[in-house]
């Protein structure tokens, strides 16, 4: 008797539509979950090597938590003029939750996804917006509560 290990071929795979609330909710914890709804990892025909994940909406990014002294102390630091000495900047989160607050949630969501193309596919499923208004409303995204 032989046992063989599923694998989800593209033809399988269907993929839901989810609109996440993270109004008052911890950066990290919602940012996992959120990873974990990309990956496909919640659901049965999870295959590591494919995208088998469902969409993600993310609304009210500009009020996301952080807990102790991150937003005042956290960094963000980035390269614009990749390859040449001294192109470093540096913001804190406090600047970048005013200027531009839905890169705050995209960048917690991206680093816990594979850095390689299969993670490049899955961060195009995800969607964050700073109000709580969305132009995603044909799709019908089921509303998810994560557990924070």
């Amino acid at each position: 008797m032989s046992h063989r290990t599923y694998s989800a071929k593209p033809k399988d795979i269907q993929r839901s539509w989810f609109l996440v609330n993270v109004e008052d909710k911890i950066l990290g914890r919602v940012a996992s979950q959120i990873a974990s709804i990309l990956k496909g990892k919640h659901k049965a025909m999870y295959t590591p090597s494919m995208d088998t994940g469902d969409h993600v909406i993310v609304i009210n990014a500009a009020k996301v938590r952080v807990t102790g002294r991150k937003e005042s102390n956290k960094l963000y630091y980035r390269h614009p003029n990749a390859g040449f000495p001294g192109g470093l900047k540096v913001t804190t989160y406090a600047k970048l939750q005013e200027r531009h607050p839905e890169d705050i949630v995209l960048n917690a969501v991206r680093r816990m996804l594979p850095r390689n193309a299969l993670g490049r596919q899955m961060m195009t499923k995800l969607r964050v917006y700073a109000a709580a208004e969305h132009p995603h409303v044909a799709q019908q995204p089921q509303s998810l509560d994560l557990k924070v």
